[in-house]
């Protein structure tokens, strides 16, 4: 007996960004590996590599993540 099965159908309403693709999907089509979400909107799910380049940007800035002390970026 296997412990998860594998969806074949995606949920309604739960939004994707596939990477390989460069789509977005209505439910998980591409494997887990290659998307970004869910996201509660199709729209949200458009903006993916945008939203991901904003945080990977705050995280570049943010001093705590290079264990700077405070007032200190990279």
């Amino acid at each position: 007996m296997a412990l998860f099965k594998k969806r074949t159908v995606g949920k309604a309403g739960e939004w994707y960004y596939c990477l390989r693709h460069g789509v977005v999907e209505e439910g998980p089509e591409c494997r887990a590996a290659d998307r970004f979400g869910p996201y509660a909107t199709r729209e949200e799910a458009e903006h993916a590599m945008e939203t991901a380049r904003e945080r990977n940007e705050a995280w570049d800035e943010d001093p705590k993540w290079r264990n700077a002390p405070p007032g200190e970026a990279g």
